[in-house]
């Protein structure tokens, strides 16, 4: 690979290299850790038969839903970081536990609609919590993106 060097005599000054756009925009990289984090966890917790998905797109190939972690969830993450963008401290702090709180009834819907199945000792409480820590780690990456970012 050929380099283009700065010539010492020229009058011009060298362009300054320039990062990945990606990776500067804090809600790309933010909503990125979040699909891939809710992938893994997936992957981790189907592998461990304790949950499974029985209705989700091309069953044969993927086990989990990739619907929910590669469409649903990432824009909900993105709308996530938009709403803690124009609340206060406590505001951010009662968005996360309110969300958290919504998952475990919105999982007994899906429950309903036949979309998700768990073991009989899963307790709903692991999904507050999953989701208080997951929500809590999403926006703390993503404030230190912002920063970063400078």
């Amino acid at each position: 690979m050929n380099t283009v060097k700065h010539l010492n005599d020229s009058s011009s000054l060298p362009s300054p290299k320039k990062p990945y756009r990606f990776w500067t925009n804090p809600s790309l990289a933010a909503v990125f850790l979040a699909s891939l984090l809710a992938t893994y966890l997936d992957l981790f917790f189907v592998g461990k038969h304790i949950y499974r998905f029985p209705l989700r797109p091309m069953p044969t190939i993927f086990s989990i839903n990739i619907v929910f972690t590669l469409v649903v969830l990432p824009v909900l993450v993105f709308a996530f970081l938009r709403v803690m963008d124009q609340v206060n401290k406590w505001g951010k702090l009662g968005l996360i536990v309110f969300i958290s709180l919504l998952m475990p009834i919105l999982e007994k819907l899906t429950e309903v609609f036949g979309w998700f199945d768990h073991t009989e000792n899963w307790s709903h409480l692991y999904t507050f919590f999953g989701y208080l820590l997951f929500l809590t780690i999403i926006y703390s990456f993503y404030t230190w993106m912002a920063i970063r970012k400078g």
